[in-house]
């Protein structure tokens, strides 16, 4: 299950996703926004991360104008670790080598073309573990002791 949510500036982006995913039969649940009268974006990247603690989804897509302003928002949560992309490399590679239960994408950088492709990158790749593994534990072992 996909966690999707945007603000005011990633709303079109956010639409056009939920487009594929109807199209792809991915099953998701959109946290909002609703409209394009503006809002906060922490309030939706909360929404979305907190589903995804507590188990409700499986992983995550935030939309905002750039990405940056949800991404900094979503990794303020622990156990979320978001990551902005604007190409295939990126959003597949932070799968595979971080593990990202969250991406994030920005309507005024990329098209909605190019959303699409990047989140199939990102959702169909597979994390490779091993070395990997390790710097997510340590990650996982700082969260522990500092939050």
């Amino acid at each position: 299950m996909i966690a999707i949510g945007c603000d005011h500036g990633g709303y079109n982006l956010k639409n056009a996703l939920i487009e594929h995913f109807k199209k792809n039969n991915i099953e998701y649940i959109d946290f909002g926004c609703f409209s394009q009268e503006s809002v906060d974006y922490p309030d939706y990247a909360l929404k979305v991360c907190e589903a995804i603690v507590k188990g409700e989804c499986d992983c995550g897509v935030l939309c905002c104008g750039t990405g940056i302003g949800m991404s900094i928002m979503a990794n303020k949560v622990k156990g979320i670790r978001a990551a902005v992309v604007e190409n295939t490399f990126s959003a597949r590679y932070t799968k595979m080598h971080n593990n990202t239960n969250v991406i994030c994408m920005g309507e005024r950088v990329i098209g909605s073309g190019l959303a699409t492709m990047l989140f199939d990158e990102w959702y169909n790749a597979k994390f490779e573990g091993g070395r990997h593994e390790n710097r997510i534990n340590i990650i996982k072992e700082y969260e522990e002791k500092n939050r």
